[in-house]
């Protein structure tokens, strides 16, 4: 991929940021629940340059990238997933994906999303309408994928993956995903939290902390306070007995390249990849839907496929 500068960028608070996007893996009253906070501030900000996204498209599609940065500390190896939303409203839906390598992409289905007049908040239910959340895991253990959907129920990314768990997974899980503008409408923080209840946790002991999470401040405005992320983690639980267990990297990051983009265009059908040789227009652009990367082709390129193609 090729990544796209953020506006104002500068190597050194690339470097800064870069190193402070993180997912950091907790538990709670001895393994009784699991959990894990994310800063994604430059993820979110580097998704946004690269696809030259707005302020609402940012939001929405920040948002599933911080819920899928979150899952990805409940991978392993080579274990990837991927979170979609297929919706009636303007949104149209989204897909992205994460591994346990803590690389995100993926891409809104509607970009810019429809407006009928100023926003006025970022209560995305409307533009969202009906629809499906699908979650679905590629496990290396497995040798087929695992999915699960449900129905949206709140138009609200955080409040649909705790109902996806609930309901499919029977897990009782909270999200809490926020992201934070400055007055210029640039990103300032992107953070998120998960936290799951695991077998043992009683009822009881779950309501009293699903109560403490309802007080939980928003994790985008903690980021772009510069918070550290584990002082949250023990200060806010810690009548919770938390233990922080690790801090992993997260990246907007797409494995695409020019290479593989050439080889998608060279086993086109060969009508069209002659008709494209002649007649271009040139240079050729391909967008990667995945991260928004543009790759070009000459004419020269072109004819040099069309050749090998040819004498194949």
């Amino acid at each position: 991929m090729i990544k796209k500068k953020p506006a104002g960028d500068t190597l050194k608070k690339q470097l800064t940021e870069r190193a402070r996007d993180r997912v950091h893996t907790f538990v709670l009253k001895g393994g009784l629940f699991r959990g894990a906070f994310i800063n994604g501030t430059r993820m979110v900000n580097e998704m946004r340059a690269n696809f030259d996204y707005g302020i609402l498209e940012t939001f929405t599609a920040g948002q599933a990238y911080l819920a899928a940065g979150l899952l990805s500390s409940t991978l392993k190896g080579h274990d990837r997933l991927n979170l979609s939303i297929d919706c009636s409203g303007p949104i149209k839906g989204l897909s992205v994906d994460a591994n346990a390598f803590g690389e995100v992409r993926g891409y809104l289905k509607q970009a810019p999303i429809p407006l009928t007049g100023p926003l006025s908040d970022f209560n995305l239910s409307r533009f969202f309408g009906s629809g499906f959340l699908t979650l679905t895991k590629y496990l290396e253990d497995m040798k087929q994928p695992y999915t699960g959907r449900v129905m949206l129920a709140h138009g609200n990314i955080a409040e649909d993956l705790a109902h996806y768990f609930v309901t499919s997974e029977q897990t009782p899980t909270v999200f809490a995903l926020g992201i934070r503008f400055d007055t210029e409408g640039a990103v300032a923080g992107a953070g998120g939290l998960f936290l799951q209840a695991m077998p043992g946790a009683d009822d009881a002991l779950r309501g009293r902390l699903e109560d403490r999470i309802r007080d939980f401040p928003s994790p985008g405005s903690l980021m772009a306070e510069a918070r550290d992320p584990e002082t949250v983690i023990t200060d806010f639980f810690s009548d919770y007995t938390p233990k922080c267990l690790s801090r992993e990297r997260i990246e907007f990051f797409c494995r695409c390249t020019e290479e593989k983009i050439s080889g998608y265009l060279f086993m086109l059908p060969l009508s069209d990849l002659a008709e494209m040789a002649e007649n271009g227009p040139f240079p050729v652009e391909t967008r990667c839907h995945n991260c928004g990367t543009i790759y070009r082709f000459s004419k020269g390129q072109l004819e040099d496929m069309l050749e090998k193609r040819r004498n194949a």
